[in-house]
């Protein structure tokens, strides 16, 4: 019993000293892909696992990692980086989001597309607003303010005629029609909650 107690104050203490870097933080993350965001003062860098900065606290806004990258905003404009913190593709999307599916949307003048990830645009800038992937589709909404669904080559699989839509879960996604949230499968079929 005695060796049990010693062993637990060893792992509390340790565990409370090696935290003790998280203290110079307004706000840490969890660590995904060995880098963990922080932020102090509204800026934002990333830290490796032992908190050494790794990306100067230089960002105005940061993503966790996805998929191997994080989106960043600086000076009003969105890039990402990689998991090593280099800067992989520099700020100049108006906005920008984590890549889920291989696949992340950015926002340039105005229209919504999706890059890959190479960083080449995989589907084009067409849509006035879009969501990330899930499941192998994609929520976007066209000039109109109508939602559907894109699938990973960038055709319409799924019309437009939703005032909102959400990512895929489980085969199924929120929608709201004629101003009532449903459920519906990845066809477009209304679906039981």
């Amino acid at each position: 019993m005695k060796q049990l107690f010693f062993g637990l104050l060893v792992l509390i203490a340790g565990n409370g000293y090696a935290q003790a870097w998280t203290k110079q933080y307004d706000y840490v993350d969890d660590c995904i892909c060995g880098l963990a965001k922080v932020s102090k003062d509204n800026k934002f860098g990333y830290v490796n696992q032992k908190g050494d900065l790794i990306v100067p606290l230089i960002y105005d806004e940061a993503m966790s990692f996805s998929e191997g990258r994080a989106a960043v905003r600086k000076d009003n404009k969105w890039g990402y980086l990689d998991s090593t913190g280099k800067v992989v593709v520099e700020p100049m999307y108006d906005d920008a989001g984590s890549f889920h599916d291989s696949l992340a949307y950015v926002k340039k003048n105005g229209k919504c597309g999706f890059i890959n990830t190479s960083y080449k645009l995989a589907i084009p800038l067409e849509f006035e607003m879009a969501r990330g992937f899930s499941e192998g589709y994609a929520p976007v909404a066209n000039s109109k303010g109508q939602w559907g669904y894109v699938n990973k080559e960038g055709h319409l699989v799924i019309n437009y005629r939703y005032n909102f839509a959400d990512m895929f879960t489980d085969g199924k996604a929120r929608v709201m029609k004629d101003g009532n949230m449903i459920m519906i499968d990845k066809k477009g079929n209304e679906v039981k909650e």
